[in-house]
């Protein structure tokens, strides 16, 4: 039997720096891992912890080369530049003759194993058991500080879902999901129960972790404030490998009952104002205060001192923006300063409101949170119970229960005797009176739509006093605009921009109105043609009813809805709707679910969820269609068809005033005959100009096909 020889192995020795040199045959050429700097540092941190290996060179200088090992050369060179290490230092060296140089380079490189990462997890948590912060470690390892929490969080999972990960029975990616809820128990729990689950991505392991938690970006987290709910004892869950928008609250119960008690309090203040009511809650359903009147009270003015303060801050402000106006970038003290004068105008500006005392004893407020968490309160609000009732003088008189202006078999006539008996005048009979004004009003009919200008200011003053004043009657024009409102409360519908922008437009409408009703016409008479246009479209816009309701099939009204969409170019999308899972998503079948997908994503996306639950889909659909644009066919605006344009015939106001003609006319015609004879094309009379300010002016009429 033949003896196996013994494995001698190469010698080592300590050879001074200045004897060594790197050698052609290493065969790492391309730069990769830590830098020669950050090498050097650690090197200096703990000195040399690995041989460098060399091969003798065959001549008389004494000198060795460098196969496997050069990145340290490079840095112990560095080292010596630096003055941090003499030329001279003895380095530890193996030196090998056997074998070809290139071997040992790429020997070296290719058998050393990487180290695990859950291996460096455990590293960084037994440094930090032994005492060393996370700042130190970092320092040690040239890492960030926040890379060091990272490793630590993810050491502090559950050891058998460490284990499941070492075992390669789980990604990196889901093992970082898991870091969201310190909670073991529950990690195993949701680790057991994805085992029976056909997708176990991580937006499903954190959504899982996360169950009943709420969002910190929730408007009622961003009210009562994450420092006082952790002051109080609440835990927020945290995501230290994505971005979590500040994380989740995992005391719900908690949160509830804060966010309670912060609204009683900011509603006793509220109510000390003097308000006769005032009505708490997170949120109000949109169109809550639809049918009360509001009142308005009036800014505070500035007093002599607030005034002074704020001129000088105006003057202070309009020097920096003089004095700089030429820089490109205006300094950092200069900017910040700006910043400063700002808010303290703006504050001067933010004028508080006060109300009259009657006001008060008859309005109330409305209590709630914003979107953006913060406390939104409505001031001045009739209840229509509490409006005062307003006393009918009685004239003594009774209007006919029915009947027309023609009828006068009811009209009861004086004697000749009882007249000349009356020596004074005696009042118009209410049957008289309604007859003169029958013919009163077919005349204004007549004048008014000759007048086009004034018909609109009529049809506007009408709209003004139905939507802005309250049992006004202030009009002859029997237009009557209704503000549809909404049977049941959508959610998140008054949080909208296109909703906050209805109520900010109305509001501001509403304060540059006059108090009183019968002061109205006169205000609108003295707005320009632009504020009228504005006021105008703003009480046509609030009418607009397109709303499906199932109860109330209305095709014909949603069909010219869609016309009207058209024409404005409502973008749903660009108005600010998005599909989540509240909106849409949460509240179709799985098949809606994947056909938005499929029409924003395409195919490939669609099919990667379709194996998916309900849950799991929504929110994976909700993250896919961010930003695609894409809206259900209910909220999709279709491009109008383009048709033939009508045939336009033009007829002239004169003639309208005369008497338009008929189709059955069998005087009407493409030419008329004129008094003198002669033939006349409809729309071709000549405007007189004198008698009526409008005559003369063509309008359109669209041709019956």
């Amino acid at each position: 039997m033949t003896k196996q020889q013994k494995i001698t192995l190469s010698a080592s020795r300590d050879i001074p720096f200045n004897k060594l040199m790197l050698s052609h045959s290493n065969v790492r050429h391309v730069k990769a891992g830590v830098s020669i700097e950050e090498l050097a540092e650690d090197i200096a941190r703990r000195t040399l912890l690995s041989s460098i290996t060399v091969r003798p060179v065959l001549d008389e200088s004494g000198m060795y080369t460098i196969p496997a090992g050069g990145r340290r050369f490079r840095a112990l060179e560095l080292l010596v530049k630096q003055k941090r290490m003499n030329k001279t230092a003895l380095v530890p060296c193996i030196v090998r003759t056997d074998g070809l140089a290139e071997e040992d380079s790429l020997a070296e490189n290719v058998q050393r194993a990487p180290l695990h990462p859950l291996d460096q997890f455990r590293a960084f948590q037994a440094m930090r058991e032994k005492g060393r912060t996370e700042e130190e470690i970092a320092a040690a390892f040239f890492v960030s500080a926040s890379v060091v929490k990272q490793r630590l969080k993810l050491a502090a999972i559950a050891p058998s879902l460490l284990d499941a990960y070492a075992e390669e029975e789980m990604t990196l990616d889901q093992l970082m999901a898991f870091t969201v809820n310190p909670d073991h128990a529950r990690q195993v729990q949701v680790w057991e129960a994805l085992q029976r689950h056909y997708s176990r991505q991580p937006y499903e392991i954190r959504r899982m972790l996360t169950e009943g938690a709420v969002r910190a970006s929730d408007k009622r987290a961003q009210f009562v404030g994450l420092d006082d709910y952790v002051e109080t004892g609440g835990a927020i869950l945290r995501d230290l490998f994505q971005q979590d928008d500040g994380g989740w609250l995992q005391d719900a119960a908690l949160l509830d009952v804060m966010v309670r008690e912060k609204l009683a309090e900011e509603a006793e203040a509220i109510r000390a104002e003097g308000w006769k009511w005032v009505e708490v809650d997170t949120e109000f359903p949109y169109g809550h205060t639809f049918g009360m009147r509001r009142v308005h009270g009036e800014a505070v003015p500035m007093t002599c001192e607030e005034a002074t303060s704020y001129q000088a801050l105006k003057a202070e402000y309009d020097a920096l923006e003089a004095e700089h106006a030429e820089a490109d970038e205006l300094p950092d003290e200069v900017d910040t300063r700006l910043g400063e004068i700002e808010e303290a105008m703006e504050a001067f500006e933010a004028r508080p409101i006060r109300f009259d005392a009657e006001d008060l004893a008859l309005a109330g407020a409305f209590v709630s949170i914003d979107s953006s968490g913060r406390l939104r309160v409505e001031r001045g609000y009739v209840r229509t119970e509490d409006e005062p009732v307003e006393e009918v003088e009685d004239i003594g008189e009774v209007a006919p229960e029915a009947g027309s202006v023609g009828d006068t078999d009811d009209v009861v006539r004086p004697t000749a005797d009882e007249e000349e008996e009356d020596e004074g005048l005696k009042p118009l009979s209410d049957r008289l009176v309604m007859e003169l004004t029958a013919h009163r009003t077919l005349a204004l009919r007549n004048a008014l739509a000759q007048d086009p200008q004034v018909a609109v200011l009529a049809a506007l003053h009408a709209m003004v006093l139905r939507l802005f004043y309250r049992y006004a009657v202030d009009s002859c024009i029997e237009i009557e605009p209704r503000n549809a409102g909404f049977g049941s409360q959508v959610p998140g519908l008054g949080d909208t921009g296109y909703a906050q922008a209805i109520d900010q437009r109305h509001e501001t409408w509403a304060r540059n109105l006059p108090k009183a009703p019968e002061d109205l016409w006169e205000a609108l008479t003295e707005f320009d043609s632009c504020s009228r246009e504005a006021l105008f479209a703003h009480c046509v816009a609030t009418t607009v009813n397109a709303v499906n309701d199932p109860y109330q099939r209305r095709p014909r009204a949603i069909a010219h809805a869609d016309v009207l969409a058209g024409t404005v170019g409502l973008d749903m999308a660009k108005a600010g709707w998005t599909a989540t899972g509240d909106s849409y998503l949460g509240r179709v079948t799985k098949a809606r679910i994947l056909e938005a997908v499929r029409e924003a994503k395409g195919e490939a996306a669609a099919d990667r969820i379709a194996g998916l639950k309900k849950a799991e889909m929504v929110t994976a659909a909700e993250d896919l269609l961010v930003g695609t644009g894409w809206l259900p066919d209910s909220l999709r605006t279709l491009p109008l068809p383009e048709e033939d344009a009508p045939e336009i015939e033009l007829i002239d106001n004169a003639d309208i005033a005369d008497g338009a003609p008929s189709d059955d006319d069998p005087d009407s015609g493409e030419a008329q005959t004129a008094e003198d004879g002669s033939e006349t094309a409809i729309g071709d009379s000549e405007p007189s100009g004198e008698d009526d300010p409008v005559a003369g002016d063509d309008f359109a009429r669209t041709a019956a096909e």
